[in-house]
């Protein structure tokens, strides 16, 4: 059983602390925010400590890691705090929900995969991805680092979806099309061909907005 801190006190991180304390063989002991957010000393009744000084509580060959974030500033904070905590020395725990379908593919750490998740055979699926509920991932697909999936997205097969991107509910991406760097798919939203980096896109079929997706989200 590994020992786990999360980064986090609002629902995100509640929610990662049900799922590993109800459905993991890990073991949450305390959670960490950044100093300036650091409003009381405990939360779900375990102790909460600077993420600056973490290392100082909860040294790094003793306890692992977890940063389920939202996908703000198109991942980048999420990325942000996954890449402080490996250079803080952390492995960092992945959580994949005992229902969500697998077929022993390739996921990386501080990943957040939850319930009814489908993802088909021959897909790999990189580092600091999150995977809300009820989405389908198809086959031959690659996720690259750093990306977001709603709910309730039909990622068809043979798809490439570069890093930073992230994906509204019910959104459907068409098969063999490839999502560019820091793509951003509306609700609802279909995609029929290639996209480019930082797009925006909307509608169905999906047109392009003139803002890019840093400034939106």
């Amino acid at each position: 059983m590994a020992k786990v801190v999360i980064f986090g006190v609002l629902d995100t991180a509640e929610l990662a602390h049900f799922y590993l304390t109800n459905d993991s063989d890990h073991q949450v002991v305390a959670f960490t925010v950044n100093r300036e957010y650091l409003e009381a000393d405990q939360f779900k009744g375990l102790p909460v400590v600077a993420f600056e000084d973490l290392e100082t509580f909860y040294p790094p060959q003793d306890y692992r890691f977890f940063a389920p974030m939202t996908g703000r500033k198109m991942n980048k904070n999420r990325e942000n705090v996954y890449q402080q905590a490996k250079a803080k020395g952390y492995d960092c725990i992945s959580y994949i929900s005992s229902k969500a379908t697998l077929f022993g593919n390739t996921i990386g750490e501080n990943c957040f995969i939850l319930e009814d998740n489908t993802i088909q055979p021959f897909t790999t699926i990189g580092n600091n991805v999150v995977l809300w509920s009820g989405n389908h991932i198809g086959h031959h697909g690659q996720i690259g680092d750093h990306v977001f999936f709603t709910s309730h997205v039909v990622l068809s097969g043979h798809c490439v979806v570069e890093p930073y991107c992230f994906f509204g509910v019910n959104s459907t991406i068409r098969d063999y099309t490839h999502l560019a760097t820091g793509t951003l798919v509306g609700m609802a939203a279909a995609i029929y061909k290639n996209t480019e980096e930082w797009g925006v896109y909307i509608g169905n079929p999906a047109k392009k907005l003139p803002q890019p997706s840093h400034e939106v989200y």
